[in-house]
């Protein structure tokens, strides 16, 4: 394992630059922005000082609202929550995030605060995580409380909060994430907000206010400034109560998402909303114009955009959106009123052209869009805030919300790389499952994916969308799919591999595969569906199970092994060359399961040398793995990666170069050489 002094400052580097372009979350002892969504294949970090997104400062070890996970696709550089009403001095507006061009230890617009001791909450309601909890709503849950109450902020040595006139509000934050594979791109955000003040809050708004912008920073990182965020266009579902933004002509086929706000429902009763977008940090223009004071944003926040204005913001741009409800007319001393809003992320249709934003482009935003407001409406079926007469509301007299129809319980997964092949065993729990509305165990089958035989995990972008059912089995008497039965995959005695206790019964191997490339694999369960609902069969997370591989030699254990590498030689620009410099690598096979590996030139100087340790290696310590993997990767054991970069931070030329591997263990040395052109 290497560290190296050039990586580390350019990174270093990195987030001064980004400073100096776009302001940045500062976080303290009490401003928690550490939590950040990954049960499902959307990832939002959370705060609880009213911010959600951290404006990259966390970039790029943290995702700011990327989608799908761990692609790279950002979405959001920063948003918050916003809050207005009429007191009896005056119009007052709280924001938890504006556009500002700078942030250090305190902003003007960044107006919520925490306690000194305050941290986000997590809880699941998945039995087997570590932060189960009877009580939770979602498979991932994040709680937060801030308060608009601080002029001065008490986690930044109460430094002042410029131009803050508190409502005097208090907010308790829930935020709702699913691993359900037709739930996994929203995150649902539950607000009440409370007034502390002996007088009433007259004519109140509520906001969800975002710098959308849809980027893939893989390709183009938050660093270059400016340009990066200029390349957006934006739009406004009126029916749907959702504003969204996509990426126009940036990262062209390469960022093909959309990015959404939109707003679910709210206690007391509403059913639209307002839309507003400006122009960022704009001062002139009479209706794209940032708002400076409270008075002019609660007008933004009351009056919206109108049709004709929203079909003007020029495209491509760089634009700010917020979704607005109300006017809630009065809320009194003590009393609440609960908002609810959804953050959605969703792949284009097509990803040509890029400046497409037709109804048909947003097929699978509309579908995210329907699932998350089947999510919060619960026993509401139909949104209307009326117990009808075909709906039963069962939480005294008010609908029961945040639930949806559950597939199986994904199995407990383990993928065994091997020489040139992949194992893939799992459990039976699924089989025990039972559907939460039809109190039936409706278990089917099971589905094993895995991306495409002889190509390399490289395509980030959309990890899901390059998974291929490789076998399907289930129920021989079931109601759909083709009633294979189990016996092809079903072991005779369950495996264990210690001290991993699961018992697993089932094992599906994969032949004929390259050594040293990633795959991924992963098993869902499925069930039969429900033909008195209409509800089709609903499948389990793929990305709960998703293993990265690398099949490969395994350690070799007895003497006599020979150690070798390849490719053999190098080819620069071939196919399994990289995408630079520090993208490459080439892997020693047949190791022993500890050993030092030492390169040389033929002059005998050593320009590299570092430690195999089978049991924990995954080639992290690399660039390749780290642009094209998430850390989670598994090696067979007998393989360690190297970049062809030296100790000395040095891309090697072309040449002929020895190495010797010493096992650990024994002492004894092998050596052997390789080839490399450029």
């Amino acid at each position: 394992m290497r560290l190296r002094g050039l990586r580390i400052g350019i990174l270093f580097f990195s987030f001064i630059a980004m400073a100096q372009e776009r302001h940045s979350v500062s976080k303290s002892a009490g401003d928690d922005n550490s939590k950040f969504t990954n049960v499902g294949n959307i990832s939002i970090t959370i705060s609880n000082y009213g911010v959600f997104g951290h404006g990259f400062r966390l970039w790029p070890q943290q995702p700011s609202m990327q989608y799908p996970r761990g692609s790279g696709i950002e979405h959001c550089f920063v948003g918050g929550l916003w809050v207005g009403g009429v007191t009896p001095n005056g119009i007052r507006v709280t924001t938890g995030a504006v556009d500002v061009p700078s942030l250090r230890s305190v902003s003007e617009g960044f107006e919520f605060t925490t306690g000194v001791d305050s941290r986000v909450i997590e809880r699941s309601s998945l039995a087997d995580n570590r932060f189960y909890a009877p009580d939770a709503i979602s498979h991932q849950d994040f709680i937060a409380d801030f308060t608009d109450v601080n002029t001065t902020n008490p986690n930044q040595n109460n430094e002042p909060i410029p131009n803050h006139n508190p409502l005097n509000i208090n907010v308790h934050l829930e935020t709702y994430a699913f691993n359900f594979s037709f739930a996994d791109n929203f995150v649902i955000f539950n607000y009440w907000i409370k007034n502390l003040n002996s007088f009433p809050l007259d004519s109140v708004h509520v906001s969800l206010w975002a710098d959308l912008v849809v980027r893939n920073t893989n390709v183009t990182p938050p660093t270059v400034g400016a340009p990066f965020y200029d390349k957006g266009g934006l739009g406004y579902i009126d029916t749907l109560n959702m504003a969204y933004a996509y990426d126009y002509n940036g990262d062209v086929g390469l960022a093909d998402n959309y990015a959404a706000m939109k707003f679910l429902g709210s206690t007391p009763f509403k059913n639209s909303t307002g839309y507003q977008a400006w122009q960022f940090r704009n001062t002139s223009d009479p209706t794209y114009f940032s708002p400076p004071t409270d008075v002019a944003k609660y007008d933004k926040m009351a009056l919206g955009l109108a049709p004709a204005q929203i079909a003007g913001i020029p495209k491509p741009s760089n634009f700010m959106s917020m979704v607005t409800v109300g006017p809630f007319s009065r809320i009194a001393g003590g009393d609440s009123v609960n908002v609810v809003f959804a953050l959605i992320a969703a792949k284009k249709k097509s990803s040509t052209p890029t400046t497409d934003d037709s109804p048909a482009q947003k097929v699978y935003l509309y579908q995210a869009s329907d699932w998350a407001q089947r999510t919060y409406n619960g026993e509401d079926r139909n949104g209307n805030g009326v117990e009808d007469g075909d709906e039963v509301w069962t939480d005294n007299a008010k609908p029961k919300r945040y639930f949806l129809p559950s597939p199986p319980t994904p199995p407990r997964v383990k993928v065994l790389p091997g020489d040139k092949r992949v194992d893939v065993y799992w459990d039976r729990s699924s089989e025990a499952s039972v559907d939460p509305i039809s109190n039936e165990k409706d278990f089917e089958g099971y589905r094993v994916y895995g991306t495409r035989t002889g190509a390399d995990l490289t395509v980030s972008q959309d990890l899901l969308g390059n998974l291929n059912v490789l076998g399907e089995f289930d129920s021989p008497v079931g109601q759909i799919g083709y009633n294979t039965g189990f016996g092809s995959v079903r072991l005779a005695a369950p495996m264990t591999f210690p001290p991993d206790t699961t018992r697993y019964w089932y094992k599906f191997s994969v032949k004929g595969l390259l050594n040293g490339f990633q795959y991924g694999f992963a098993v869902t369960a499925f069930d039969s569906g429900d033909s008195n609902t209409g509800l089709q069969s609903l499948e389990s997370s793929r990305i709960q199970t998703l293993r990265r591989v690398l099949p490969g030699t395994p350690p070799a254990e007895q003497p006599g092994v020979n150690v070798g590498v390849y490719p053999n030689p190098y080819y620069a620009r071939a196919y399994w060359d990289g995408f630079g410099e520090r993208d490459r690598k080439l892997y020693f096979y047949n190791l022993p399961p500890r050993a030092e590996i030492r390169i040389y030139t033929l002059a005998g100087d050593v320009i590299d040398q570092f430690e195999h340790e089978a049991a924990g290696y995954n080639g992290s310590d690399i660039n390749w793995f780290q642009r094209f993997s998430d850390g989670s990767q598994q090696f067979a054991g007998g393989e360690h990666a190297w970049d062809l970069i030296t100790q000395n931070d040095q891309a090697i030329a072309t040449g002929l170069y020895l190495f010797t591997v010493q096992n650990r263990e024994t002492g004894d040395i092998q050596r052997g050489k390789f080839l490399v052109i450029k």
